[in-house]
């Protein structure tokens, strides 16, 4: 059984709720306002929360205002109509500059993403460039070129996928939340499993923990990836990106598939200012691995003038 003891020392969280585009949005915030904003976007699958170790070493004085998307956590599922069949990538940028507008209405924005999230951030960052400074993109690779003759065999698996909707794993206890999350992440210690167990799921009707994601999530887009035009919107960043990335990431090699990684990292030079370092002893969820590193490389480069 994985320990449920927690670090007595963990900087508080507090939460609020936005209405973001006819949703009831969780943002939670550390900090205090007043000081400079930092907003920290999470990955797929998880939680704003994940954030908490990365917060904790932090040494300048934030404001962070870290939301839960969509369909995460406590912000709500979209339910109009009959349902949600499918989360839309436009939907995260929407709800981004929603949230970005309602903290910080004027000025430019200092934005912080996690895979999933540094996809959108680094996406909004070429279709409103007057509105960013600086893009920490945290493991976010963009996804797999996609072509035109996928389009038939996709669209088939969404429609398959809407009749036989997946299903997310429930668990007995929090402890084997705990536990789930150290069999992705053996590098994650039980303080930190525990913490983060309490946070990504909850208890249902039966009394059964289950994550706090919408299993429709995991439905596929129908919508190709089209990198021509992903890159087109990279070109027009005018803030400096710094990208973060884990040595022999995973998750790199995943999404590359046969792709020799020095071609499919080619993309990158569509950002007119585009840094790059590597993290050792760490996994796609470096900001849980090694948070001081993280914290350091983030406040070095969005502190600059």
């Amino acid at each position: 059984m994985v320990s449920t003891t927690q670090p007595a020392v963990r900087q508080a969280s507090r939460s609020t709720y936005l209405p973001v585009r006819g949703l009831r949005y969780h943002i939670r915030e550390w900090g205090e306002p007043g000081a400079p904003i930092l907003f920290l976007f999470h990955g797929w699958m998880d939680v704003s929360a994940s954030f908490q170790f990365l917060v904790d070493a932090l040494r300048e004085r934030w404001h962070i205002v870290a939301p839960d998307w969509r369909g995460y956590g406590q912000t709500a599922r979209p339910t109009q109509g009959p349902g949600v069949e499918s989360y839309w990538f436009a939907d995260y940028v929407a709800d981004l500059e929603a949230i970005i507008d309602h903290y910080q209405p004027e000025g430019q924005v200092t934005l912080v993403g996690h895979s999933l999230g540094a996809n959108v951030v680094c996406l909004y960052a070429g279709i409103r460039p007057e509105r960013v400074r600086r893009v920490v993109d945290l493991e976010g690779f963009g996804m797999s070129a996609s072509k035109a003759s996928q389009a038939p065999r996709r669209y088939a698996r969404w429609l398959d996928e809407l009749k036989d909707k997946p299903r997310l794993n429930t668990y007995a206890t929090v402890e084997d939340v705990a536990a789930r999350l150290q069999k992705t992440n053996p590098r994650l210690p039980s303080d930190k499993a525990a913490f983060l167990a309490q946070h990504w799921s909850g208890q249902n009707a039966e009394g059964r923990w289950e994550i706090l994601g919408d299993p429709a999530h995991k439905i596929i887009n129908p919508q190709l990836y089209r990198l021509d035009e992903v890159m087109e919107i990279w070109r027009c960043v005018t803030a400096p990106v710094l990208h973060v990335e884990a040595v022999d990431s995973p998750t790199l090699k995943a999404i590359a598939g046969d792709v020799p990684l020095a071609e499919f990292k080619t993309r990158f030079a569509a950002f007119p200012d585009f840094r790059e370092v590597l993290i050792a002893d760490a996994g796609h969820m470096l900001h849980h691995d090694q948070p001081e590193q993280v914290a350091a490389l983030i406040e070095e480069f969005c502190l600059q003038r």
